[in-house]
């Protein structure tokens, strides 16, 4: 194309959205273009009520774009042999990964695995290892979990090449959600190189060490504060192999990320294409080639509400959806009932088949990146980098995420990005179906499993206050 057709393009695409533009101001009749059609993100970035077709940008897909993502289930049940039981037949109603949570761990909301290896042993006896995804869901015993992992597999005499793991190994999360680590961060920092170098010695495949932003998230954290938390934790992970004496090239694919989702969809699809544009950004950085971002994306437990809980399928099955299409490697999605309590069957399998029926039937998999080109999706992934890599440099220029997180200036900022968000909630800027709008009059009963709440990790090094999940609805006073 000539210059001057390219020009003229230009000018004849301007020209229409003047055009649209005072269509736009005449029928808001006198009322503020601003306020009416535009907004913001927690993080300010502007979106606007009109984009034009993106150019220039590159697809961003999947670790594995030729296979649908894993759909990944929780085990969390506190009775072992019921775990057991669930996550069998999770597995035989076509789940392709578990999600084992333990006691103690941030993300297991007062439930949990008894921390034992015979716990870990009994659950996954008769999963099929070689076709099922297993991940430790990040947690302060993470690294003898790992030992007992592996000697597990050891004793089932498994093939390393036909695994796929996740140790979820991640200090940062730890300190964050427990405000406590098993030593101090010196001791941590010295002892990590040579627990490292341990592992890689045994050809232990899959994702060792993971950075976890979903206890930021569930906190208040915004979503470039949330990426750029995980990807300082992903740098200071680099400096850890680098000391282990490990090349940085072959480390990179051992690091992977846990994000949330929420019920905003195209957000949720920005955030997940944003962090893997992020970790391709940050290893151009370190001078070593690509390694795409093995992404493991949950719904968040944030947004959940107490009230008509009904509506939080609703939520999760957008988030389930943002998070497929923006390319995330595996999903979990929370079961609508587990502010009430521990979800029962019902509730387990309405979440495992919503990710089935978005990948069986919807065929969502089938486009590798299907907001691609989007001016609005890749607007927003672009914003959000920048505003993540911002918040990266900042932690870098406090210490790194550690001593960050030890100062508190992490959660200083985490405690704002509520204040503000509760602060619109109250103010009724923002709603809540089902619990601020169109509310019932009555609510029905919620079935739980008889399981008794957890205490949280006691144990170890106080070194910071920690953040806790806060949902939605307490924002107003309408939590249960």
């Amino acid at each position: 194309m000539g210059a001057g057709a390219l020009t003229r393009d230009v000018e004849r695409a301007d020209a229409e959205r003047q055009r649209w533009l005072a269509l736009a101001e005449k029928a808001l009749a006198g009322a503020s273009f601003e306020e009416k059609l535009v907004s913001h993100t927690d993080d300010n970035i502007r979106i606007e009520p009109l984009y034009d077709r993106a150019t220039g940008a590159e697809p961003i897909v999947r670790t594995n774009p030729r296979s649908p993502w894993i759909v990944s289930q929780r085990v969390d049940d506190p009775d072992i042999d019921r775990a057991k039981a669930q996550a069998l037949d999770d597995i035989a109603q076509g789940a392709t990964g578990l999600s084992l949570v333990f006691e103690g761990a941030p993300n297991a909301f007062g439930y949990g695995l008894p921390r034992t290896p015979q716990a870990l042993e009994t659950v996954l006896d008769g999963v099929p290892l070689n076709r099922v995804q297993i991940r430790i869901d990040t947690h302060p015993w993470s690294r003898p979990m790992a030992d007992w992992l592996v000697a597990f597999l050891s004793k089932r005499r498994s093939d390393p090449a036909k695994l796929n793991l996740s140790f979820g190994i991640d200090p940062a999360a730890i300190l964050a959600g427990t405000g406590r680590l098993r030593m101090s961060i010196e001791a941590l920092q010295e002892s990590m190189p040579q627990s490292l170098a341990h592992f890689f010695s045994m050809g232990v495949p899959g994702v060792l060490l993971e950075a976890d932003g979903r206890v930021f998230h569930n906190a208040g954290a915004t979503e470039a504060q949330e990426l750029g938390i995980m990807l300082a934790s992903a740098v200071s992970y680099l400096r850890m192999f680098e000391k282990a004496r490990q090349p940085l090239v072959y480390a990179a694919p051992h690091i992977g990320f846990a994000l949330s989702v929420d019920q905003d969809q195209f957000l949720s699809m920005a955030k997940v294409r944003a962090l893997r544009r992020l970790w391709a950004r940050a290893q151009e950085a370190c001078s070593i080639p690509n390694s795409a971002a093995n992404i493991h994306a949950e719904t968040s437990f944030r947004m959940m509400a107490s009230l008509d809980p009904e509506t939080n399928i609703l939520r999760t099955a957008i988030a389930g959806f943002g998070a497929a299409a923006g390319g995330a490697d595996s999903i979990s999605i929370l079961p609508h009932t587990i502010v009430h309590g521990l979800p029962a069957a019902f509730a387990r399998r309405v979440a495992r088949n919503a990710q089935l029926i978005m990948a069986n039937e919807s065929h969502i998999d089938h486009v590798a990146d299907p907001a691609y080109g989007s001016g609005a999706v890749e607007a927003l992934t672009s914003d959000l980098c920048e505003a993540a890599w911002r918040e990266l440099q900042t932690i870098e220029a406090e210490g790194g995420v550690l001593s960050s997180l030890r100062d508190g200036h992490i959660q200083q900022r985490v405690r704002t990005a509520t204040a503000r968000r509760d602060a619109a909630f109250r103010a009724g800027e923002k709603t809540i179906i089902g619990t601020t709008l169109y509310p019932q009059k009555s609510e029905r009963p919620v079935e739980t499993l008889d399981a008794e709440r957890r205490p949280a990790f006691t144990e170890g090094v106080v070194l910071c206050e920690p953040l806790v999940p806060t949902r939605i609805d307490q924002a107003i006073g309408a939590a249960s």
